[in-house]
């Protein structure tokens, strides 16, 4: 609690005293009266002007651009521009409409609709001589009434002046102008421009609709409906629209690229998403563009420099998109993978991610950095666990700590279940939970800075009786914590360098809740950080250009400032130098102290963690272990499918395919080619649903997917 803090409680106690003095007058000074019943209490009306601010705000037959001053201001600036620019656009109108009428005429003194029909019942040779006379005829016809227009403007300015001409002159060119307005689909109607078209199509919506068209996003005839019109927010235009029926909004947000390519833009300047709840359907789009690259600027400071203490059940400030909007992650009841080439601000993101934590002295850290060099050493104040290297000695440590960890997370479900319904609702842990030191179950987080290295060790061990290699068991365990320890308040932190299907196990990854992709090689290494399918989303990291340092793909388990359905969005880290990383850790400290919660490493403790190998084989369990069933060497998806059968489908003979493509989040039509090519083939048969009823439904069988997972294991 900071010293403001301090001085509301003063004053709230003093206050307190005071009431309970003035309330003791009062009972000694009407122990001799009469008791009054309480007259009821007068209503304040509310002010005319009060009540016509409130109608305005909410009437549906106010504009909604006059609702407040941000958009009274845009539709002025908007009105202003429209008057700029309509003496050229009515200039413009009436020359297409000279062109039009001019078009018309020749149509029809030439006879074309007539000549047309008479191709067309190839009775051109017949009718040649009527089409000829009707067309000298309609000649004769435009040279009289020019000959009688003439001679009536001339009349005119003899008799009356040139008042009534400019008269005649003016409406015609209206007449003009009306004719030559802009219509979908008419020739020689459709705009030509040139050059980039990022303002053009904030004055001119045909435009919008024309690089729709060039993307493939709409037909030839179909038109986009015009939900908001476009307006700043922030460094950039805003507009919202509604596509054609049957179009869908992913399918724009897949095609990102061909549309940032239309409007004559980069596509990092492009940000398309879904709207949904109550004001969206699957076709209403909402497109914002920015002026420049957004994330060309100078990266902003976190602003947990700016807080003497944070809370860790609050989101931790992780960056900004490019619309300026702060993005935080959710970190409580969930778990975090980042994954980069190297030098792209990964080990900046997992910092800013522990940052949060540190500044809670209620919460207990285990930081495990196998790059082995400076970036994680100011965290030995505050953590329980600390460790720094990659020799085989300090893998082992981790392993220790993980068994640890497994053993720790076991008993705290065993406390939860003897405590009442009142401390512990559910079967998870709550802020008050985290804070009791008789309960001991504070928020506990594991960092391991290049995960990689632990789980590509192969060092061989007996575990139970079951031979394995260290890399393997400590996957294993990782994947339990990943699956169970959530609830319990213990969070994981990931960051790696290598995100490869053979360094990281699909089992692992399809459990860890957020995801965050910094720049990578390719697509692929994309979908292992992210999720499978996601570049088929307009989600792939490979595409982020190299200067962007710090900034990467952000899939979060939660809610952020960019909307609760959002399912990924480009993030661009806050800035968190070496310097006020120390400063961060120092304060850790100091609120550590403060509170009595030093603990482990930090408290000059032996960091030799208590080790029960008979919790973690209960419950790890004595089946086929998840990686040790050659998953991590097979292709993906087949490797994701036996990871799923070892831990879920044990004892069944068929899975069908929804249940497969539901829990590994994969794309239907792919995901069943890619197991075709793999030698699985799926079957129809018929399985028994919850409600009793038997239905034919198609899958995959167990024995076929284990038989080509061996196959190709020995291949």
């Amino acid at each position: 609690m900071n010293g403001e803090d301090h001085e509301f409680v003063n004053v709230e106690t003093e206050g307190t005293s005071l009431a309970r003095a003035g309330t003791r007058q009062v009972e000694s000074s009407v122990l001799d009266g009469e008791l009054v019943e309480d007259l009821p209490h007068p209503t304040v009306p509310i002010p005319r002007w009060r009540r016509f601010v409130r109608w305005w705000r909410t009437s549906p037959r106010v504009p909604s651009s006059l609702k407040s001053r941000t958009l009274v201001a845009q539709a002025a600036k908007d009105a202003v521009v429209a008057l700029l620019w309509s003496p050229w656009r009515y200039l413009r109108a009436v020359v297409r409409g000279a062109l039009a009428a001019y078009r018309w005429w020749r149509k029809w003194v030439t006879v074309r609709d007539y000549r047309e029909a008479a191709e067309e019942a190839q009775k051109l040779a017949d009718r040649f001589t009527q089409i000829r006379e009707l067309s000298l005829f309609r000649w004769k016809v435009t040279g009289t009434v020019l000959a009688a227009v003439a001679l009536g403007v001339a009349v005119t300015a003899v008799l009356y002046g040139d008042g009534p001409l400019w008269i005649v002159g003016v409406g015609t060119s209206v007449a003009l102008a009306v004719l030559g307005r802009k219509k979908d689909g008419s020739p020689g109607r459709k705009p030509t421009l040139a050059g980039p078209r990022t303002l053009t199509w904030t004055m001119d919506s045909q435009v919008l609709v024309d690089a729709f068209r060039d993307a493939k996003l709409i037909g030839k005839d179909e038109v986009l409906r015009l939900v908001e019109r476009a307006r700043r927010v922030g460094a950039g235009w805003a507009v919202t629209v509604d596509l054609p029926a049957t179009r869908k909004a992913v399918d724009v947000i897949k095609h990102r690229e061909a549309l940032a390519s239309a409007l004559a833009v980069d596509e990092i300047q492009l940000i398309v998403e879904r709207v949904r709840g109550n004001g969206g359907h699957a076709g209403r789009v909402s497109m914002w563009v920015a002026d420049d690259d957004s994330y060309a600027a100078a990266p902003q400071r976190t602003p947990l420099l700016d807080v003497s203490r944070w809370d860790a059940w609050r989101p931790v400030p992780f960056g900004v998109d490019a619309r300026g909007r702060r993005i935080d992650l959710p970190l409580v009841w969930t778990s975090l993978l980042i994954g980069a080439i190297p030098r792209q601000g990964k080990t900046f993101a997992a910092r800013l991610a522990a940052a949060g934590l540190i500044l809670d002295p209620h919460t207990r850290l285990y930081v495990a950095d196998f790059k082995a060099g400076k970036d994680w050493v100011a965290a030995e104040r505050v953590a329980h666990r600390f460790l720094s290297g990659d020799d085989a000695d300090d893998v082992l440590a981790l392993r220790d700590w993980l068994v640890e960890l497994v053993a720790e997370v076991q008993g705290r479900y065993r406390r939860m279940r003897e405590l009442d319904d009142e401390t512990c609702p559910e079967s998870k842990i709550t802020p008050a939970m985290s804070r009791d030191p008789a309960l001991d179950m504070p928020v506990t987080a594991l960092v391991i800075d290049e995960v990689q290295v632990p789980l590509e060790d192969r060092t061989p061990i007996d575990v139970k009786g079951k031979k394995t290699t260290t890399g393997e068991y400590i996957g294993e365990l990782l994947t339990w914590l990943a699956k169970k320890a959530p609830a319990a308040g213990v969070v994981l932190i990931l960051a790696t360098q290598r995100p490869d299907s053979k360094t990281i196990p699909s089992g692992l990854r399809a459990v860890l809740g957020s995801r965050f992709a910094l720049r990578v090689m390719d697509w692929r290494d994309s979908n292992i950080v992210l999720g499978e399918q996601m570049n088929t989303r307009g989600y792939d990291s490979s595409r982020l250009l190299p200067s962007h340092k710090g900034v990467g793909i952000l899939r979060p388990d939660g809610e952020t400032e960019a909307g609760a359905d959002t399912i990924a969005v480009t993030v661009r880290t806050y800035y968190m130098p070496g310097e006020d990383w120390q400063n961060v850790c120092r304060q850790g400290r100091a609120l550590r102290e403060a509170a009595s919660t030093v603990t482990g490493h930090a408290a000059g403790e032996a960091s030799t963690p208590r080790i029960d190998h008979a919790a973690v084989a209960k419950a790890l369990g004595s089946g086929p272990s998840i990686a040790t069933a050659g998953a991590p060497h097979l292709p993906e998806p087949l490797a994701a499918v036996v990871e799923y059968l070892d831990a879920n489908a044990a004892d069944r003979e068929f899975v069908p395919t929804s249940e497969l493509v539901e829990a590994l989040d994969v794309e239907p039509n792919a995901f069943g080619r890619q197991m075709s090519d793999l030698g699985c083939s799926s079957q129809r048969r018929r399985v028994t649903a919850e409600d009793g009823d038997v239905r034919q439904v198609r899958g995959y069988l167990v024995a076929e997917v284990r038989t080509a997972a061996d196959s190709l294991s020995e291949s």
